[in-house]
């Protein structure tokens, strides 16, 4: 198929302008400036012809690969998705235009070269005559500690008929040291970068959600370089983030080579679509980061497959006429007719997927009730371990049971449900279960996937709420637990409160947190001889109370 090169507002043009328009397709200027002299006057006398501004995007073999027709005071580019960008990197393509009045370059220009990474932006000023007289070039500077100096430089070269800047020598060596200090800037240490963006009402606390997720990106392996917040009564319909504020974000991410804008707000369809369309950049929300993170972290056949559910789930709502074919996606499956639209194939795709998932867990859940069974057959006590994320449940469960369950200080470290047996005095036995780590605003679709997994505390005969006592958003943590078991109606009563990590806590704010917590009982999951009370406590209620007591967990700590 043969590429468009003429774009713009050429519908009332005659067609032989049109014709010779089209005639600059692949012109090789053969110059080691910015553009040739030749070619400058022609783009010049051509332009006071027709009294439009016109723009050619050439790329580093000084071939015009769009020509571009604007109105009088400006030009509009058009998508250059053949020019992909590279972090860091520029564009390798520089637009050459024309201004009728001559006015120098304009915020517009500037906002364009920056936006689009061009090489550089080239301004073209004629004379009464058409012929050019002058012309300003302007290109992206290296980025710099200094937020206040202007990320473009006004090159010296003003004379089309004298140039003296070689600008392919000048383009490769300033990309270079653009890559460079990026590296040293920020002093990249994992595989991606990303700028974190969070929308709160005014007033709003929002430091514990910016710190949150960034522990979520560093899980993911991101690093988070840049942090932007803005307070206002309810998010901007199309962009969350107001448009100027989004633009002013968008130029810091290209110019520091950023991989990835986070929203801490849950992006609709229709504003994560706008957000994409103004920028390359790929741009996630909060839980299309979390959905990445259980992918990562799944490593049973159940896990993969609730966590490819939810995913599913999520990018069905989300699919446009932009999106690729999802090749991801497999199975057998049949076209209705040749009036089908790609994205129509995707839907259906994506549907038939989700049902073919459904049914595999269905199967597996009919496994687990038949497990479930037999173990209330043998009456064997089941202990749940819950918690916030990242509180150190899989590393309790390991010290309880000796077992090598995988554990890491990262939020969702462990997504697979783990049992192990546990073994009291006079030959009784309890089986310990170690489930998926709960966070706040848990995404709905995860929610769904993991719904018959979460609904297995309801069969849980005590539950460990495992919390972190050294993370200051501690008891924030506890209510988003709390309204998690209030969800699934379970009763409060049958939970432990466990606070971990008190090997962390210095004496006074050890003793001040049993002062307000007199319930609870305070370990260092890798610490075994700190849990006497622990093992004590479950002992008591599941075997010397007994099961069928229905005493609350409570009843252990008012015992004489």
């Amino acid at each position: 198929m043969e590429i468009l090169i003429l774009y713009g507002n050429t519908s009332d043009l005659k067609q032989s302008v049109i014709k010779r328009l089209e005639k600059y397709k692949k012109h090789k200027s053969f110059s080691e400036f910015v553009i040739s002299a030749e070619l400058a006057k022609s783009l010049a006398n051509f332009s006071n012809e027709i009294g439009r501004q016109v723009g050619f995007l050439l790329n580093r073999n000084d071939i015009i690969e769009y020509v571009i027709v604007g109105d009088n005071r400006q030009i509009v580019i058009p998508p250059l998705f053949r020019f992909k960008l590279a972090a860091s990197k520029l564009r390798g393509l520089r637009l050459v235009h024309t201004h009728l009045y001559g006015e120098p370059l304009t915020d517009d220009d500037l906002t364009d070269l920056a936006l689009l990474r061009l090489d550089a932006v080239t301004v073209i000023n004629s004379d009464e005559k058409g012929n050019p007289k002058s012309m300003q070039t302007a290109v992206l500077t290296p980025p710099d500690n200094d937020e206040n100096i202007l990320p473009y430089e006004i090159l010296s070269d003003t004379d089309p008929y004298n140039q003296t800047i070689n600008f392919q020598d000048l383009i490769f060596a300033l990309e270079n040291e653009m890559v460079q200090k990026s590296k040293a800037l920020f002093k990249i240490k994992r595989k991606h970068s990303a700028i974190i963006i969070g929308v709160y009402p005014k007033g709003a606390e929002y430091e514990p959600y910016i710190t949150e997720l960034k522990e979520l990106a560093e899980s993911a392996d991101i690093q988070v370089i840049d942090t932007y917040v803005q307070m206002r009564e309810k998010p901007h319909p199309k962009f969350v983030i107001g448009s100027g504020k989004l633009k002013d974000i968008v130029i810091v991410a290209l110019r520091y080579g950023v991989d990835f804008l986070i929203f801490d707000n849950n992006l609709t369809p229709a504003q994560a679509k706008a957000i994409t369309d103004f920028t390359e950049i790929k741009v996630i929300d909060r839980t299309q980061l979390i959905l990445d993170i259980f992918a990562r972290r799944a490593k049973s056949n159940e896990g993969k497959i609730r966590v490819e559910l939810a995913q599913l789930q999520y990018i069905l709502p989300r699919l446009t006429t932009k999106d690729d074919s999802l090749s991801r996606l497999t199975g057998g499956i049949g076209g209705r007719g040749p009036g089908e639209t790609r994205l129509e194939i995707d839907r259906r795709r994506i549907n038939d997927k989700i049902a073919f998932l459904k049914k595999k867990l269905k199967n597996i859940d009919k496994n687990r009730n038949i497990q479930k069974s037999k173990r209330s057959k043998n009456k064997i006590p089941i202990v749940s371990i819950i918690g916030y994320t990242n509180a150190g449940k899989s590393t309790l469960l390991n010290s309880m049971t000796n077992s090598n369950v995988y554990a890491d200080n990262l939020m969702f470290a462990t997504l697979d449900t783990n049992s192990k047996r546990l073994r009291f005095p006079q030959e009784r036995e309890v089986i310990i279960t170690d489930t998926v780590g709960f966070i706040r605003d848990l995404p709905h679709n995860l929610k769904g996937a993991f719904k018959s997994t979460l609904e297995e505390l309801c069969d849980a005969d005590m539950l460990l709420h495992v919390i972190d006592s050294t993370n200051p958003l501690f008891r924030s943590h506890m209510i988003s637990v709390n309204s998690i078991l209030d969800e699934l109606n379970i009763d409060l009563d049958r939970v432990l409160m466990v606070f971990n990590k008190i090997d962390l806590l210095d004496k006074n704010s050890l003793a001040e947190l049993k002062e307000e917590f007199p319930t609870g009982v305070f370990i260092s999951a890798l610490n075994r001889e700190t849990y006497r009370e622990l093992l004590e406590a479950i002992e008591y209620t599941l075997f010397i109370r007994g099961i069928n007591a229905k005493i609350p967990v409570r009843d252990y700590f008012e015992k004489s």
